[in-house]
């Protein structure tokens, strides 16, 4: 059990859907609001198994789909209702969404070129960057912490708001958050103490390994 002065979060990424199994796949963005795939909901399942045992005061998601359902999984062993934050739904990738990267720099070479080299400033056309992405959800996320001092919280949300956040707590340039790796249903462990926000352990999954996913 965390301090009654601290925060412990479970920063979590949803569960697989069909456009991250698809091969080559697709981006998946704020646009595509599909729900788990066979497999995400085992994945779901599994950190939901895993996170059973451990004490859960709350259980909060993105307004996404895939994070909602992954969310209601992880909730149902703690008999508690999964609720939303409607800030950190997933990143707006703009003309991108639904496209595969193979396609996207044959067919538009130099904005892919702008966001390889520098993603936080240059970002998907026609939607956001990773700095906009964390201007969005840095504050809310932080807010959550400090919200709920003295509990343990499971976060759902998706492959972008976990990297950018991440890489702040970090101390890493904005630019190498597409560096972080953040496998579906990974949990990172957070603890806010005071002023204070602490990466204590990076996409875990055990749990996944466990189940054979």
């Amino acid at each position: 059990m965390p301090e009654t002065h601290e925060t412990l979060l479970y920063l979590v990424r949803h569960g697989a859907t069909p456009a991250n199994e698809q091969r080559p796949y697709v981006l998946q963005g704020r646009g595509i609001d599909t729900s788990l795939s066979d497999t995400g909901r085992q994945q779901a399942a599994a950190v939901a198994g895993f996170l059973a045992d451990r004490p859960l005061d709350a259980v909060i998601s993105s307004p996404m789909k895939r994070a909602r359902e992954t969310a209601n999984a992880i909730a149902q062993p703690h008999q508690i209702t999964a609720s939303v934050l409607d800030n950190i739904s997933e990143c707006d990738v703009g003309r991108w969404e639904g496209r595969d990267w193979d396609s996207i720099m044959q067919d538009d070479a130099e904005a892919y070129s702008r966001f390889i080299d520098d993603p936080g400033i240059h970002g998907y056309p026609d939607g956001e960057s990773y700095q906009d992405v964390l201007d969005r959800v840095g504050t809310p996320i932080d807010n959550l912490l400090a919200a709920h001092r003295g509990q343990t919280v499971a976060l759902v949300a998706h492959n972008i708001v976990n990297r950018v956040y991440l890489a702040r707590l970090m101390g890493w340039p904005i630019s190498r958050a597409r560096e972080i790796r953040q496998d579906n249903t990974g949990i990172n462990v957070i603890r806010g103490r005071d002023d204070e926000i602490t990466l204590m352990s990076f996409n875990v999954r055990f749990h996944l390994d466990d189940a054979g996913l």
